[in-house]
């Protein structure tokens, strides 16, 4: 099985490394790619938010499934334009990804099959944007105001702030900018990354996982694209866990195919385990990073068996997933000033050491690596347990060399102390 990977970060390179180990994936291709990716896979620059490109790179290539990484192609219907092609596709349709693509949808979804999550108004006029935030954050008894841009934003499009001018300011910027702006009730309470591999109302489970977005330690400074993640969780209740899949997952699967909007691919679900129980934060339409990098480092199944099946309609009869032992820990090297406008072009020694994933990396001329963007590297440590897998993701990290590079030094510190606890 030839297999076509779209997308260029860590969470591309992690793909690539658990199709490597699948003993029925005979080639690996890849478009773009990076620096890192360039020793695992053939690599092709193509647009890959065009369908005609990426249709015609996976017939050039062969491929007999493509994995389509990004948000953004899959909201634009790259995935559809595949499987029109006759090749198989792991990742939704362009009406599926909507639940990612606007949170308004996704809130829909979530109202129809009866899933907890916050309470929430859309604002889509400055002229009514203050008696909305009137409505929500400190003076409604939260600890917070939570703005969200309602369209893609990398991850970095919501604010959570005691601040009532802090997100004043976010909402009004983006309202400028002529996206509507999602207003909601803050959710207390750890947070819990649940990737779930989906065809239709068949859902398979993957490891739990939690990520760290703010950049700063102590979930300080502003939201990034994610500087760090563990799996799985020691704290979580099996309980819990399954509550999750039987009163979420599956029933918004359900109801995405009453609606003739069948899920197929891989649908996240990031949650708050509030005092009240397992509420929804958000839901992606793809592989989070770098939550990804930790639960595909300790998947023990075929991965592009998996994925194929899912793509082909035959997910159901997969059987259950195997896993190793231990834990995984994955630490983000973040360029200097990021999640501002980073710093590109440095020299970066010690990327290719094992564990290491690229996300913003490129090669010179001359075959030097080099940053080309925020995320730079992802740090992959895994062991027996979570102090194990941290010590050995710090280790490597402790031999890489970026001028102005920094990462937090607390990914998973609170879980593998005991602090952490529903």
């Amino acid at each position: 099985m030839r297999v076509l990977v779209i997308g260029s970060g860590a969470r591309e390179h992690a793909l690539l490394l658990a199709l490597d180990r699948d003993p029925q994936v005979t080639g690996l291709a890849i478009a773009p790619g990076n620096a890192g990716t360039a020793r695992l896979a053939e690599q092709y620059d193509v647009d890959i938010t065009s369908s005609e490109d990426v249709v015609a790179l996976a017939r050039v290539v062969q491929a007999d499934l493509v994995v389509i990484g990004p948000e953004v192609p899959l909201v634009l219907g790259v995935a559809d334009a595949v499987r029109a092609a006759g090749i198989a596709c792991f990742g939704p349709s362009k009406d599926a990804a909507r639940i990612e693509g606007s949170k308004a949808f996704a809130k829909e979804v979530m109202a129809a099959a009866g899933v907890p999550t916050a309470s929430s108004e859309i604002v889509d006029s400055p002229a009514n944007l203050d008696a909305a935030l009137d409505r929500f954050g400190p003076p409604a008894g939260d600890p917070a105001w939570v703005v969200k841009d309602d369209h893609l934003a990398a991850g970095k499009g919501v604010v959570v702030t005691p601040d009532r001018d802090v997100a004043r300011a976010h909402a009004a910027a983006l309202l400028d900018d002529g996206h509507p702006v999602l207003l909601e009730t803050y959710l207390d309470g750890p947070e819990v990354s649940l990737f779930c591999v989906v065809d239709g109302a068949t859902v398979v489970p993957l490891l739990p996982a939690q990520d760290f977005k703010r950049v700063g330690e102590g979930d300080t400074g502003p939201n990034t694209g994610g500087m760090g993640a563990y799996a799985p969780l020691p704290w979580l209740p099996d309980d819990v866990y399954r509550k999750v899949l039987t009163e979420i997952v599956e029933p918004v699967a359900a109801e995405m195919v009453r609606r003739g909007s069948a899920f197929s691919g891989l649908l996240y679900v990031g949650l708050a385990i509030t005092v009240n129980g397992p509420a929804v934060v958000e839901f992606n339409c793809r592989f989070g990073d770098p939550e990804a990098q930790a639960v595909l480092a300790l998947l023990d199944s075929p991965l592009g068996q998996l994925l194929h099946a899912a793509g082909t309609g035959a997910l159901a009869d997969f059987g259950a997933l195997r896993w190793r032992d231990g834990a995984a820990v994955t630490v983000v090297l973040a360029a200097e000033n990021y999640p501002g406008r980073p710093r590109v072009g440095d020299v970066i020694v010690g990327s290719e050491a094992e564990g290491v994933l690229h996300a913003g990396t490129a090669r010179r001329a001359d075959g030097m690596i080099v940053s080309s963007g925020g995320r730079v590297l992802s740090v992959v440590g895994t062991g027996a347990d979570l102090s194990a897998a941290r010590e050995h993701a710090y280790a490597t990290l402790s031999s890489i060399r970026l001028p102005g590079s920094h990462f937090r030094g607390d990914i998973g510190l609170q879980a593998a102390e005991g602090k952490i606890s529903v």
